[in-house]
């Protein structure tokens, strides 16, 4: 299996991207990688092992630098900022976009700007689930009438560091667990745009970003993240509990979000939808 990919961003979610689509024989005759200014000798010492056969993987800072090289497939995994940045052109341009920071559809104007440019270009943005499951029993679930969806995140207190839980709670002296949202999807996605991914993608694949419930929890007494779905619709009733690995380099993020990209890229390039 072999595609030319680009990359934006360059953290722990795709590292483990990367080494889950080496691991199932995928190459890359280009790779290149668009990071900001400050970060790009930091990702080129990181890559340097990422090299396969005679292609070698390329770092660059620009946006007009990383459409030179004409890439089959983007993956934005950095932050709902470059999506707004950079998703549209890329559609435009016909090239499919595989999406991490899937909170940025939360903006009405964002998720219409890319559906219009995807439209233009004659291709289409794909959501990844990040790391939550059961997505696909959502989506058919919707389809009977959905009653309600509640989710829950649950992660330590150091997860949440750097977001607005800082202004609700003391996270270092935190000793049982605590609710410090509990508001819409929408709400959820905006205000917390590195953590709560998994809720944008839940409204999208239910019912909607208003009416999907979310809780956002510190807990002192995990080390993973868990994340909870419960719905009822007229098919189903489903209630489903995964308890994440955090990755080594991001505690705010799941190891499982990088494997559902490598997922969705291994679908594109085969043709099959899994």
């Amino acid at each position: 299996m072999r595609v030319n990919m680009g990359v934006i961003g360059c953290g722990g979610m795709a590292a483990t991207m990367m080494q889950a689509l080496y691991a199932a024989g995928m190459r890359f005759p280009t790779l290149t990688f668009l990071v900001p200014q400050g970060s790009a000798e930091r990702v080129r010492d990181r890559i340097g092992t990422w090299q396969e056969g005679d292609t070698c993987p390329t770092v660059v800072t620009t946006y007009d630098a990383f459409m030179a090289a004409r890439p089959d497939i983007v993956v934005e995994c950095a932050s709902q900022q470059a999506v707004t940045m950079y998703g549209a052109d890329i559609l435009a341009a016909g090239v499919p976009l595989v999406l991490a920071s899937v909170g940025a559809l939360a903006d009405d104007d964002v998720r219409t700007s890319l559906q219009r440019a995807a439209s233009f270009g004659g291709t289409r943005y794909l959501v990844a689930p990040g790391a939550i499951g059961a997505l696909d029993v959502l989506v058919a679930a919707r389809l009977s009438g959905l009653r309600e969806v509640i989710y829950h995140s649950r992660k330590p207190p150091q997860a949440w560091r750097g977001t607005l839980a800082e202004q609700k709670m003391s996270l270092d002296t935190l000793s049982v667990p605590e609710v410090f949202f509990d508001g819409t999807a929408r709400a959820a996605a905006l205000d917390y745009p590195k953590n709560a991914n998994v809720a944008a993608a839940i409204a999208l694949a239910g019912v909607g970003f208003e009416k999907t419930r979310v809780r956002l929890i510190a807990d002192p007494g995990i080390t993973g993240n868990i994340h909870e779905i419960v719905f009822d619709s007229g098919c189903t009733t489903v209630s489903i509990r995964l308890e994440g690995r955090a990755s080594p380099d991001n505690p705010r993020t799941s190891q499982t979000a990088g494997y559902s990209l490598a997922r969705l890229v291994i679908n594109h390039v085969t043709c099959e939808v899994i």
